[in-house]
């Protein structure tokens, strides 16, 4: 009786012993923290902060190789144009840019790849002008390419239009060759990319300032300025109207001569050609401008950092001379401007292309 006694108690104690460690290790055993009642659902958790419109660090860009589309061929202005930026902004960024000319459909080809077909990640820009803009939206009631379809980005360079006819045509003068286009339309051929391009409305302009008929002219479809005004030094066409720097290497080649200029004032690097309006002609507004833009979706980063890069590019003073060798003057705009500008030019050419039967 005695050694069950002693047993028991032997038991009661050990089991007093494992409750007592088994309320110590619960009462170690880390409590729930309690925010502080001031604390913001954001000083809580971290990811509610993210969650809750926190910025995120925008990409690095460009990482690699970006492709300069060219919707014409090479040599002419806008190509001319797109290398030496490509140039100056593949040292600038630290990668390479690649011009890749893609001719045909007025520079509608080129553009449709561009716009339509490659993503809008900023590895594809477009080369634009006036031609596949505001020209192209004014001369066409349903254009494979709009204003809609892309972001203005900047524009980077204007041109004087120049009107060129073989060196040894019987015109000397501008007022002259007017008076023969106005009583012969029917003979008067010139060149252009497309029935919407530069050359068209250019044509254009100046046949209803002087009274002519722009129907009963022929136009000759050309790739460019590089193929178009060898066709005028061969006698294939009688007129090419491009800028004073894509004239130029058959100009100095004395192949072909120029009769005249647009604007209001002679051109800087034609300077003893007359105006039109000092030959009696009044009113010829057309010029050449080109710049970049990209598809729509493209992330805003993309189109700040092409912005300012193209500002700072056309103020840097060894770029302007590049311009300046190959006839062109800068000319920078912003995407708020440049978008503003080619609007405008839409409807004053939209106007100019009904009245004078371009617009198809």
């Amino acid at each position: 009786m005695k050694a069950y006694q002693i047993w028991s108690r032997f038991l009661l104690s050990l089991l007093a012993v494992l409750v007592a460690a088994a309320c110590g290790a619960g009462g170690s055993q880390p409590q729930p923290q309690t925010a502080p009642a001031d604390a913001s659902p954001a000083s809580a958790s971290p990811s509610a902060a993210a969650d809750q419109g926190a910025t995120k660090t925008e990409p690095a860009y460009p990482v690699r190789q970006i492709e300069y589309i060219v919707p014409y061929s090479a040599g002419g202005g806008v190509d001319l144009v797109a290398r030496a930026a490509a140039d100056y902004l593949s040292k600038e960024w630290g990668q390479p840019i690649a011009v890749i000319n893609k001719p045909g459909g007025g520079g509608t080809v080129g553009a449709e790849y561009a716009l339509k077909q490659a993503k809008p990640d900023g590895y594809t820009v477009l080369a634009v002008n006036v031609s596949n803009t505001s020209m192209l939206a004014a001369g066409m009631a349903e254009p494979l390419i709009k204003n809609d379809d892309q972001i203005y980005t900047a524009r980077i360079g204007k041109g004087t239009m120049a009107f060129a006819v073989k060196e040894d045509a019987a015109w000397s003068d501008f007022a002259s060759f007017s008076e023969w286009a106005r009583a012969n339309p029917d003979a008067l051929t010139w060149t252009s990319v497309g029935p919407a391009g530069f050359s068209a409305f250019g044509v254009a302009e100046w046949l209803d300032r002087i009274g002519g008929d722009y129907v009963k002219t022929r136009m000759i479809v050309t790739k460019g300025a590089s193929d178009s005004v060898p066709k005028v030094a061969g006698g294939h066409a009688v007129l090419a109207i491009h800028t004073v720097g894509e004239i130029n290497p058959m100009l100095q080649a004395k192949k072909v001569k120029v009769l005249a200029v647009g604007g209001e004032e002679r051109s800087p690097f034609l300077p003893d050609v007359p105006t039109a309006a000092e030959q009696g002609i009044e009113g010829l507004s057309v010029f050449w401008w080109t710049g970049v833009s990209f598809p729509k979706g493209t992330p805003e980063g993309v189109i700040k950092k092409w912005e300012a890069a193209v500002a700072k590019m056309t103020s840097d003073p060894d770029f302007v001379k590049k311009l300046h060798d190959i006839q062109v003057e800068p000319a920078y705009a912003d995407s708020a401007q440049f978008t503003q500008d080619v609007e405008k030019e839409t409807q004053y050419y939209t106007e100019l292309a009904e009245k004078t039967g371009i617009r198809n």
